[in-house]
This record gives C-alpha cells, sequence and structure tokens, in this order.
C-alpha cells in the first residue's frame, strides 16, 4: 500500500515538475515573441533643456529615416535663408528629374517652379518628395552633391550614424541613421532656427486649389507637442520625430520603425505624456557653444555650408541651448575635418521681396548691416490676430499697453508659443543689458488658429541707426536679430 502511494506521489510530483517547465518554457518563447514582434522598433526621449536621456531603446540602432530626411533638407534650407543666400521669395525650379518623384508629391509639372516659402511648407505638411529633390538640386547643384552636403551637415551636430544619399528618404539601402541622431536633428532645427521653426506647427496651407494637410496628427491633439515631421516607408516602418514643451518643460522623442501609422502616435502619445512632466523646469541652458562653417561650395550652390564640430550630446553633456534666446547663440566642440578655428557666426536673414503666393508665416523683413539700406516691409499674408506688449520688466506682462506703431523695432526670433517669445525675449533683455535698457520688447501674433505664430520683438527705435546699431550690439553678444520698420 505504502510503495502505490509513494509511487502515485512522484508520479504527481513529477507530472507537476513538467507542466511548471513547460509553462516556463512557453512563457519564455513567448516574451521572446514579443521583443522580436517588431524588430525594426527604436525609441528615445531628451530632456532638450539638459540632454539627459529620459527614455531609450535601440537608441543606436542603424535604421531606414523615410522622410524623417526631410527634416535635415529643411536645415540646409533655413541655414541658406538665414545666411541671405536666399529669400522666401526666391524660385525653385522644378527639373524632369524632381518633377517625377513618385508620390507623396506636390505635382509641380517641369520648367514650372515654386517659392522657397511654398516648398518648406510643402515639406512640413505633405512630405512632397518632389519638391525635396527640387529644393536640393537648387541649392546643391544636383541631388547627389546636395546629399553630401547633408551628411557634412549631420556629422557637424554629431549625428555620426547618419547617412544621407537623397533629400528626401525615399528607399535607398545606404541611407541610414538612429533615433539619438535624429533627435539631434530635431533639437537643432529647434534652437538654431526659431525664426522658421514655427512652420513645423503648421496644420495645412492652400496650394493653388488644393488644401494640404499636415500629416502629423499629433499637432493639435497632445498637450505641448509642436512638431515635427513624420515619415515611412515600407523598409523603414512609421516613423515620427516629436517636439513638445509645456509648463516650461522641454523635450524631443523620436520612435522609428513602428508597425502602423496608429501605433506610432500613441507611442509617441504615450512618450509625451509620460517624459514631458519629467523634464526640467529651469531656465538654464548647456554650453556655450561656436559653431563653425566649412569651406565646402558646390558648385551652383546657394547655400552655405555648416559644419566642423562635432557636439559630444546627448551622453556627455547639455544640449546646445537656443542661439537666438540670450542663453546661447551657437555650438561649439572640438573642431573636426578641415574646420576652421571657432568662431560665431554673422546672420543675415533676408526678408522676402514680395508678398508669397501662399496664406503662410513669414519672418519680418530685415536690415542688412552690409548693405547700408533697409529692405522695405511687406505686407504680411496674413492678419494679425494679436498683440501683447511688456514694459522693460518682461515678467510683468500688462495686455492693456499697445504694440508700438511706428518708429523701428528690433526681432529677435519668432515661437510658434507666446510663453516662448517671452522667454526669448527675457534671455535677449538679461543677456543685452544697457542696449536694451530703455527698449520696450513685445510681441505680435501673427496668423489665425494653427498657423499662428509670435514674434518676439523689442521696440521704441526712433531711428533706423538706432535700430541697427542696437541690433548689431546684440550680435556682438551673440544674439542673432533684424532691425525692420514698424
Amino acid at each position: 500500500m505504502h510503495k502505490v502511494l509513494g509511487s502515485f506521489n512522484v508520479a504527481a510530483v513529477l507530472r507537476r515538475l513538467v507542466l511548471t517547465l513547460f509553462a516556463v518554457l512557453v512563457a519564455s518563447v513567448a516574451a521572446v515573441s514579443v521583443a522580436q514582434a517588431n524588430p525594426k522598433y527604436a525609441g528615445i526621449v531628451i530632456d532638450a533643456k539638459t540632454g539627459k536621456v529620459l527614455y531609450s531603446e535601440n537608441a543606436d540602432s542603424l535604421r531606414y529615416p523615410a522622410s524623417l530626411t526631410k527634416m535635415m533638407t529643411l536645415y540646409m534650407v533655413f541655414e541658406a535663408l538665414e545666411a541671405g543666400k536666399i529669400s522666401l521669395n526666391s524660385k525653385v525650379p522644378f527639373s524632369a528629374n524632381a518633377a517625377k518623384e513618385p508620390p507623396s508629391k506636390l505635382g509641380v509639372g517641369t520648367g514650372r517652379s515654386i517659392t522657397v516659402e511654398q516648398g518648406i511648407m510643402a515639406l512640413v505638411t505633405r512630405s512632397a518628395n518632389d519638391v525635396a529633390t527640387a529644393l536640393a538640386e537648387s541649392l546643391g547643384g544636383s541631388e547627389q552633391r546636395f546629399a553630401q552636403m547633408m551628411t557634412s551637415k549631420a556629422r557637424s551636430l554629431g549625428m555620426t550614424k547618419t547617412t544621407y544619399r537623397n533629400a528626401h528618404g525615399l528607399p535607398n539601402t545606404a541611407q541610414m541613421t538612429t533615433a539619438r541622431d535624429q533627435a539631434r536633428l530635431s533639437i537643432a532645427l529647434r534652437q538654431h532656427f526659431p525664426q522658421y521653426y514655427g512652420y513645423f506647427s503648421t496644420r495645412s496651407f492652400r496650394f493653388g486649389k488644393q488644401t494640404i494637410g499636415n500629416h502629423n496628427r499629433l499637432l493639435g491633439q497632445v498637450r505641448g507637442v509642436d512638431g515635427i515631421k513624420t515619415g515611412y516607408t515600407r523598409a523603414a516602418g512609421y516613423n515620427l520625430a516629436t517636439s513638445a514643451q509645456a509648463d516650461g518643460r522641454s523635450i524631443v522623442a523620436v520612435v522609428l520603425g513602428a508597425t502602423s501609422g496608429a501605433r506610432r502616435n500613441a507611442q509617441m502619445t504615450n512618450l509625451v505624456q509620460r517624459y514631458l512632466p519629467a523634464a526640467s523646469s529651469s531656465r538654464g541652458g548647456g554650453n556655450l557653444i561656436v559653431k563653425n562653417d566649412t569651406s565646402v561650395a558646390p558648385a551652383q550652390a546657394t547655400a552655405s555650408l555648416g559644419g566642423g564640430n562635432v557636439p559630444s550630446l546627448p551622453q556627455t553633456g547639455p544640449l546646445p541651448t537656443v542661439r537666438y534666446s540670450g542663453v546661447a547663440q551657437a555650438y561649439a566642440a572640438s573642431p573636426a575635418g578641415n574646420a576652421a578655428s571657432a568662431a560665431l557666426e554673422t546672420m543675415r536673414p533676408v526678408a522676402p521681396s514680395a508678398t508669397p503666393a501662399v496664406p503662410v508665416p513669414q519672418p519680418a523683413p530685415a536690415y542688412m548691416p552690409d548693405s547700408g539700406a533697409a529692405i522695405a516691409p511687406a505686407a504680411p499674408t496674413q492678419s494679425v490676430a494679436a498683440a501683447s506688449t511688456m514694459p522693460p520688466d518682461v515678467d510683468a506682462v500688462t495686455t492693456a499697453s499697445t504694440t508700438p506703431s511706428s518708429g523701428w523695432v528690433v526681432q529677435i526670433g519668432t515661437s510658434p508659443n507666446k510663453d516662448l517669445a517671452m522667454d526669448l525675449l527675457r534671455n535677449a533683455q538679461e543677456k543685452g543689458g544697457k542696449v536694451l535698457r530703455s527698449a520696450t520688447p513685445f510681441t505680435v501674433a501673427y496668423g489665425d488658429g494653427a498657423q499662428q505664430i509670435y514674434r518676439a520683438r523689442f521696440g521704441g527705435f526712433d531711428e533706423q541707426k538706432d535700430a541697427v546699431n542696437a541690433c548689431n550690439a546684440l550680435k556682438k553678444k551673440g544674439i542673432g536679430c533684424w532691425a525692420a520698420a514698424q
């Protein structure tokens, strides 16, 4: 009897042991299956004020950028605008090569042209491949040469694992990047070009009879999101680079290789909602860093290359701070390649020569110190939606005052957010010291709805020379600015 019971007990124990091992094996296989369900996925979230990595998964693994490529295309366009090589109204012709690019596209025929500003809007909203190629050919002389320029610029920004072969992101097995590199580029776009960054929050724009909507569905849906760019190809999966700012906190986040647009958006929404509240709320920035320009000049190119420096971010230090904010104005790190010794960049923005054909936000007209003449202000393409002014103490905001109605102003940048525009004013005031002691800081909102942007300005200059002298003094302090008639 005891032998029977003993045998029964042993058998039961063995059976339970086998079942347990089987369950563990099934769970392990299931876990591996989940982990391998989407081998393309990579993601990262970075605190844009401190450079701290808040979340990372496969952040340094090579992936295809798809249309995130157009972020670098736009960086090159903004750099050319800032350097005065082109204006928002410069014509961008379409070659047969550009016109034949597959969708998404604007559909501009061979031999026709659009303005640079229309091109910016088409890349931001529709992610138009034909426009990307046309801009590349205009700025680089050829698409291949422009891709070399893009790669050089990527290296100068510390994007050490990114290689570009075209300007649009259509499939090319050699065109690779990482989530970390795309986060760097996102920060660079936002902080280097605040006067143009507002384009990324555009929800729609009109081109001819078309109303073109933005592919980025998070705009207006997720609190704090103000851009930047979506992307998709079959090989890449669904990509999204996002900037979010709220309550004095600021992050950039990148998702690469999602299996659907809905899952990509859900993942990004989760990342923003989880990590934005965890980001730093301090006003502090990183090191003052100088940005160098290389001497490389492509044939027929109208844009200047920047580069030479490789910031050691975000692994080892703070991110570059806003160049126009007064906290910092440019990059710095060890020069790379044949770059010259570090020197502050001279910025010469050019105003539109005429009213653009599409109703989109545009920077204020600029005074060109080299020319000795002011560029006459162009009529805004959108009505002024609102204006708020501040006394010399920027923190003491008053809405009772009115925007200066005459004289000259000094504009230091634009922002899609009023609070951020005020931060630009506050930081410029702190940095500028006596240069702005008697000036009146104020913001002016242009456009309405999703296309509204805020211009950060200092008024109270009676004469053109007073505004120009103030702007030149600010530039010596590292603050980019324009002088314009009010």
